[in-house]
C-alpha cells in the first residue's frame, strides 16, 4: 500500500502551525485512514488534537519518536532513532496518509531547530508544508523568510509543497497579496485562531477549511516528489532488509569492544545472528566492562575446539587439495581466526563473515580466495563503497583491492559493482570514469577506460554506461548538459567506476571527509559467499552497517 506523507514545519511553531496541522490532518482523514507522528517532542496540548481528528486508531504510546530535549542534545542519534520509530508505526498502523508534525515552540534557543525539522522530513521521504507567520513582519520581512526557509528545505534534500501564511487579518491578506505571487508555491493566508477560547479547535477546523479549501490542499500533498534517501533512511533500510532475511554471521574478532558493541546491537534488535570467535570467559568479561547486554544471545566459538577442528581441517584439506596441503598445516592455519570464521562459511555453519577491525585487508580477503573462492564468472575480487550523500546513495570502485586493472578487469569491476547496485535497490546508471569525456582528452590512460566501456556493453547490455567521463560530467546533469550533451547517462550516473586504486581510495576518502557522506564498506565483490573487510578505523556504526549488508548480500 503506497504511502501519502506530509511534514509542517515552521520557525515559529507556535499556534498558527497548529491551526495548519490541525487542517491538513482533517483534510486528509475526510478521504483516507490518516497517522499522526511527532518526530521530536514532549507531551503537549495539540498530540492529543490531532489523534482525536485522525482516524487509524492511534494512541499517545505510538505517536513520537523521541523527546525534544534528547533531540537538541545528540541530533544524529535521534535521527536514526526516529526513523526506526516511524517505520515501526508505519507498519503496525498502515495508514495511507501520515501527517508529520515538527518540534514545538520552545523558551530554550536552538539554532539548528528548523533544519533539524527539515532533515527529519527528508530522512522520512516526505516533503514539506512550511507553516510562517505574518505577525511583527512586513511583506518584505515575510518574503524573505520563506525564502529562506525554503532554502533550508532544500538544502537538507526534501522540497516544499506548499506554504500557509498563518496570523492574518483580512487587510494583510490584500497587502500580501503581490508578495505572495512571487513565491511560485502553493500559498494561502490562514488568520489566527484564539487557543484560550473553549471552542479553539472547531474554529481552528472552520478556518483552515475556509481559507484553504481541501481539494487545493490534497492536491498540493500530491505533487510529484522525487523522495530522498538519506544516510539515515539508507542505514534503517540496511537494517530492515537483513531482518527480514536473517542470516548468521561470523566474526572473528570477537575480543574487540567495537565489534561486541555492534553486535549487541543487532541481536538486541533480532536482525542476524553473531557468532563471535573467541573465548567465553573473555567475551563475557568484555561485554560486562562495556555493559552489553544482548552478547549472550550470540554463539561464541572457540577456536581451540577439538569436537569441531577435525572436521574443519579435514574440509580444508580437501579445498586445498591442488596444494597438497596436509592436516598438519591445516591445523596451524586454523590457530587463524580468519581461517577459523571462513572455514565456518565453508562448512555451512555461517552465511557470512565480516573483519578487518584489527587485521589488514590482505589477512581477511586471502582465506576467501583460498577457501571461498570467486564466482564462476568472476576472475578477481574487487571493493565498492557505498556512498550516501544528504539526499542519494550512489557506489565508488575499485577503492580497496586492484592497484591497475586491466581493460577487462576494469569491465569486470563496472559489471560487479552495478550487480552490488541492484542488490541495494538502485537501478545501476555506470560512469566509467576518467580524465576525458568522450574523447576530449587522448592517450593511453583513455584508451584503457574506452576499452573497459565496450567490454561493460558487452557484458551487461542491460546496463546504461557512459565512458570516458570525467567526474563532474558524470555527476551534475549541468555539467553533462555542456560537456555530454545527448548522452542520457551522462549527470546520473549512481556507479562510479575509477581508472585504478590510486584515483578510487583517493577519491572516496576526499568525499568521505569533505562532503560530510557516510561510506559504506569496502564490499568485496566476486567471492562466492560474501566476506566484507572493516576499517582498522571503523566506528561501531560502520561495524553495524557492514555486517547488515554482509547478511543482505548473502
Amino acid at each position: 500500500m503506497s504511502l501519502t506523507s506530509i511534514a509542517i514545519i515552521s520557525p515559529e511553531a507556535a499556534n498558527g502551525r497548529n491551526v495548519v496541522a490541525i487542517g491538513v490532518t482533517q483534510a486528509l482523514t475526510n478521504v483516507s485512514k490518516t497517522a499522526v507522528f511527532r518526530p521530536a517532542s514532549c507531551k503537549n496540548g495539540l498530540t492529543p488534537i490531532l489523534l482525536s481528528i485522525a482516524n487509524s486508531g492511534q494512541d499517545e504510546g505510538n505517536v513520537r519518536g523521541t523527546c525534544a530535549c534528547r533531540a537538541r542534545r545528540d541530533k544524529d542519534t535521534a535521527r536514526a532513532d526516529i526513523v526506526a520509530i516511524y517505520d515501526s508505526i508505519i507498519s503496525d498502523v498502515q495508514p495511507q496518509s501520515m501527517v508529520i508534525v515538527g518540534t514545538d515552540k520552545s523558551n530554550i534557543f536552538d539554532p539548528d531547530s528548523f533544519a533539524f525539522n527539515a532533515q527529519i522530513a527528508a530522512d522520512l521521504a516526505a516533503p514539506v508544508f512550511l507553516a510562517i507567520c505574518t505577525i511583527n513582519r512586513s511583506p518584505k520581512e515575510l518574503m524573505q523568510t520563506v525564502q529562506a526557509c525554503i532554502k533550508t528545505v532544500e538544502n537538507e534534500g526534501t522540497t516544499v509543497q506548499g506554504v500557509f501564511i498563518t496570523g492574518c487579518t483580512i487587510e494583510q491578506t490584500e497587502t500580501l497579496k503581490p508578495v505572495l505571487q512571487k513565491i511560485n508555491k502553493p500559498t494561502w493566508t490562514i488568520p489566527a485562531v484564539d487557543f484560550s477560547q473553549e471552542d479553539a479547535v472547531e474554529n481552528a477546523k472552520k478556518t483552515f477549511a475556509q481559507y484553504a479549501p481541501a481539494q487545493q490542499v490534497l492536491d498540493a500533498i500530491q505533487q510529484p516528489f522525487s523522495a530522498p534517501t538519506t544516510p539515515f533512511a539508507f542505514q534503517h533500510s540496511l537494517l530492515g532488509k537483513a531482518k527480514a532475511n536473517k542470516k548468521t554471521i561470523v566474526l572473528p574478532e570477537g575480543n574487540e569492544p567495537r565489534i561486541l558493541q555492534a553486535a549487541d546491537f543487532l541481536l538486541e534488535r533480532d536482525i542476524v545472528d553473531i557468532i563471535l570467535i573467541g573465548e567465553k570467559e573473555e567475551i563475557d568479561t568484555l561485554a560486562a566492562q562495556n555493559n552489553l547486554t544482548n552478547i549472550n544471545k550470540a554463539q561464541i566459538q572457540s577456536i581451540h575446539d577439538e569436537q569441531l577442528l577435525p572436521q574443519l581441517v579435514e574440509k580444508l584439506c580437501e579445498l586445498r587439495a591442488n596444494k597438497n596441503l596436509t592436516s598438519e598445516q591445516a591445523y596451524e592455519l586454523l590457530k587463524d581466526p580468519s581461517y577459523f570464521g571462513t572455514m565456518l562459511i565453508a562448512t555451512q555453519k555461517a552465511d557470512g563473515l565480516v573483519s578487518g577491525s584489527v587485521n589488514s585487508t590482505a589477512n581477511t580477503v586471502r582465506p576467501a580466495l583460498q577457501v571461498i573462492k570467486t564466482k564462476p564468472e568472476a576472475s578477481l575480487v574487487s571493493g565498492s563503497f557505498i556512498m550516501c550523500f544528504k539526499d542519494h546513495v550512489a557506489i565508488f570502485a575499485d577503492c580497496a583491492i586492484n592497484l591497475n586493472p586491466t581493460a577487462q578487469q576494469l569491465a569486470q569491476i563496472a559489471v560487479q559493482t552495478a550487480h552490488t547496485a541492484k542488490a541495494f535497490g538502485l537501478e545501476p546508471k555506470i560512469g566509467m570514469l576518467s580524465y576525458s569525456t568522450l574523447g576530449s582528452g587522448k592517450g593511453p590512460d583513455v584508451d584503457l577506460v574506452s576499452e573497459a566501456t565496450a567490454l561493460v556493453q558487452e557484458l551487461a547490455p542491460q546496463y546504461p554506461v557512459v565512458g570516458p567521463i570525467q567526474f563532474d560530467a558524470a555527476w551534475s546533469p549541468t555539467v553533462a548538459q555542456a560537456k555530454a550533451s545527448g548522452n542520457d547517462v551522462a549527470g546520473h550516473v549512481n556507479v562510479f567506476v575509477f581508472p585504478n586504486l590510486n584515483a578510487g581510495n583517493i577519491a572516496y576518502k576526499a568525499v568521505q571527509r569533505s562532503a560530510n557522506a557516510l561510506a559504506v564498506g569496502p564490499i568485496l565483490q566476486g567471492l562466492r559467499k560474501p566476506v566484507n573487510d572493516l576499517s582498522r578505523g571503523a566506528l561501531v556504526q560502520d561495524i553495524i552497517n557492514t555486517i547488515a549488508l554482509t547478511a543482505i548480500e548473502s
